[in-house]
């Protein structure tokens, strides 16, 4: 694995956007975690306490990322899931902060989403806990695009 800000550089994403569009896109806190890969307080998105049937998509490109099927309360204060949907989000090192992560990514445009930890529940064992503000919620009764 790259590290992440590597990664960022050097991959092609299918949406690509100059800073200046990301920004004119984007909200300030959205801009943020997903084009700087910072991170939102734990307990301030509503998604975290979000359980409605639906599907969370990246708030950067509209990639459908994973479904509430594999969303759980982890206690941290962040959404979390259990399982991404099949090649929606890809992984990286992430060395910041004086520690080694696994940081996830959308896979359709780059942006950061959060990192993925081995103390999930089963069936995978893993926890892709989330920026909420990264994310965008879309109900099952709303269609889909």
């Amino acid at each position: 694995m790259t590290s992440s800000k590597d990664k960022q550089k050097d991959e092609q994403f299918e949406v690509q956007k100059t800073e200046g569009e990301w920004r004119e896109t984007l909200t300030p806190d959205q801009f943020y975690v997903l084009r700087k890969h910072g991170t939102e307080r734990a307990g301030t998105s509503p998604l975290d306490k979000n359980y409605e049937s639906g599907v969370y998509k990246c708030a950067g490109c509209g990639t459908s990322l994973f479904t509430s099927e594999t969303k759980f309360n982890s206690g941290t204060g962040w959404p979390s899931f259990f399982k991404p949907i099949e090649g929606a989000v890809e992984t990286s090192v992430d060395r910041s902060l004086f520690m080694t992560r696994v940081e996830v990514h959308c896979a359709r445009c780059g942006g950061h989403l959060g990192h993925v930890f081995g103390d999930g529940p089963a069936p995978t064992g893993q926890r892709y806990c989330m920026n909420g503000v990264a994310l965008e919620f879309v109900p099952v009764d709303q269609p889909q695009v």
